[in-house]
């Protein structure tokens, strides 16, 4: 064999290899190029792709409740059907810690959620607020049992809280002076809210609707801000018409700078706890009781409910005028004839009185 081909031959053996070393390479590629696709794709549809389904709804609301493990989690998406595919949220769900960073809350679950998305939610403890709203409350029991219904503390917890005399101290209040602190409206709070958290966020409430203007409009009528709410709550019981309030407050203020008893009926009746009754008789004015207004100078020491903020207002907000008796309407409108005297006074209450009878009410 001539040089020129030896020559020859090492070069096509050379090519030979070089072209199965390309292919060999090709082949590798080829295969990581479709094992990645492969993974990137089960990566995309196991954490950033839709795994979330709330039906008809776009979105849905879940309670973790505090102390829940990842079962407990588990249990609650599944029992609302949420998850296409557990096996991957699980895994995401691991990945990312979450069942060592369980948080309670209620949390808002939108439809074609990923399980990124979901699992940063729950893990970052990111929850939805909730609106506790509560208006008229004859006691603080009544408002633990309303309140218990909207977050997580239950009504046992915050009555517990509320009957306890050494807390309630604490907040510059006894157990018949409580139910000022509370002021009916619409709070936002989360929902894993506590019992000593809600008493305490309504605490901070008080004290910033008791700013200084306030608290001088109560001073220059004479009462304290507690005061104001004792006279409210007797307010709100006597007429649920917001725009007759301030004359009312304004007739229990003359009483008061007059020292009259105030003689208002709905102080007899939260004496006597029987909320039923519609006319106060005699009978009932000589119930012994430091509610009863009949007998004693002055305000009740405590509210007969948690008056509402209009009538706060009403009372902060008294008419001056010279009324110093009132008496429900003939036609139950729900309004008041004011008097001046008490013959005048006498000859409305005859009127009022007479149409009670005309319709049986005793």
């Amino acid at each position: 064999m001539t040089k020129e081909k030896t020559t020859k031959s090492k070069k096509s053996k050379a090519k030979s290899k070089g072209h199965k070393t390309r292919n060999i390479i090709l082949l590798v590629v080829c295969i990581l190029f479709i094992f990645g696709t492969a993974f990137g794709y089960w990566l995309y549809r196991t954490v950033l792709s839709a795994n979330v389904k709330t039906g008809e709804e776009k979105e849905t609301v879940i309670y973790i409740p505090t102390g829940s493990d990842f079962n407990a989690v588990m249990d609650t998406l599944n029992s609302q059907g949420l998850l296409v595919r557990e096996s991957s949220f699980r895994w995401v769900a691991n990945r990312k810690k979450y069942p060592e960073n369980i948080k309670p809350g209620r949390y808002v679950v939108c439809d074609r959620m990923s399980n990124n998305n979901l699992v940063n939610m729950l893990r970052g403890g990111w929850q939805s607020p909730v609106n506790v709203t509560f208006n008229y409350m004859r006691n603080v029991d009544m408002l633990a049992g309303k309140i218990g219904k909207q977050i997580e503390a239950d009504s046992a917890s915050i009555a517990k809280l509320l009957h306890d005399k050494d807390y309630v101290g604490k907040l510059g209040f006894n157990e018949r002076t409580l139910p000022a602190m509370f002021l009916p409206d619409t709070y936002e709070f989360y929902w894993n809210t506590d019992a000593e958290s809600f008493i305490s966020r309504m605490l901070q409430e008080y004290n910033k609707f008791w700013n200084e203007d306030r608290k001088k409009a109560a001073k220059d009528k004479g009462l304290s801000p507690v005061e104001v709410s004792i006279l409210a709550s007797i307010v709100d019981k006597e007429t649920n018409k917001t725009d007759e309030m301030p004359r009312i407050a304004g007739v229990y203020i003359n009483r008061l700078h007059s020292n009259w008893l105030l003689q208002a009926d709905p102080t007899l009746i939260f004496a006597i706890g029987d909320f039923s009754i519609k006319r106060v008789l005699n009978v009932h004015k000589e119930i012994e009781s430091p509610y009863n207004t009949y007998k004693y100078i002055g305000l009740p020491p405590g509210p007969i409910c948690i008056p509402s903020v209009a009538a706060v207002k009403a009372v902060l907000n008294a008419e001056n005028h010279n009324y110093f008796y009132f008496c429900a309407k003939e036609d139950f409108s729900g309004y008041h004839n004011f008097a001046k005297t008490l013959t005048e006074h006498n000859h409305n209450a005859l009127k009022y009185q007479s149409a009670l009878n005309q319709r049986g009410i005793r």
